[in-house]
């Protein structure tokens, strides 16, 4: 498995805008495929907005973006990783973990001290064991979430 700029693989944008919708869209539910695609296209390679996919020899395996604003509701925090996604087959395998670890030290390289997330009850436990620290918990739109923050080791 390599991670890689979502820019050196322009070709799975509309699959991987796709599966980002189909994934988080009941946050967004005016979110369309074409602004999910508009958005991926306006990333970075080395700055905020960034996305990096996981790929092997079968294809692309996942994805996970670095993001000044994640949310309208949550602005008080920034920067974000964000729509973290691992293909379903991909699952379970580390993919996930590995997404994170790399946003986290490429925020760490642009000189982020601190990175934030949100996500649902289930999945703090499997954050925390990566390291990171539940910051706050609110409502967002329709979930109840926990904001979880990470010391990127930046100064």
């Amino acid at each position: 498995m390599k991670i890689i700029n979502l820019q050196d693989r322009p070709e799975l944008l509309p699959a991987i805008a796709l599966a980002h919708v189909q994934a988080f869209g009941m946050l967004l539910p005016d979110w369309t495929l074409a602004q999910a695609e508009a958005e991926l296209r306006a990333q970075q390679r080395d700055g905020i907005p960034c996305t990096w996919l996981a790929e092997d020899d079968s294809g692309w395996l996942g994805s996970v973006s670095l993001l000044h604003d994640d949310h309208e509701q949550i602005r008080g925090w920034s920067p974000w990783l964000a729509s973290l996604y691992v293909d379903e087959a991909a699952r379970g395998k580390g993919v996930g973990a590995t997404l994170v670890a790399h946003c986290v030290a490429q925020a760490a390289a642009l000189g982020v001290p601190v990175l934030y997330l949100y996500c649902e009850t289930p999945m703090v436990a499997w954050y925390r064991s990566l390291g990171w620290r539940v910051h706050a918990e609110l409502q967002l739109g329709p979930l109840a979430i926990t904001v979880m923050a990470t010391d990127t080791g930046s100064p």
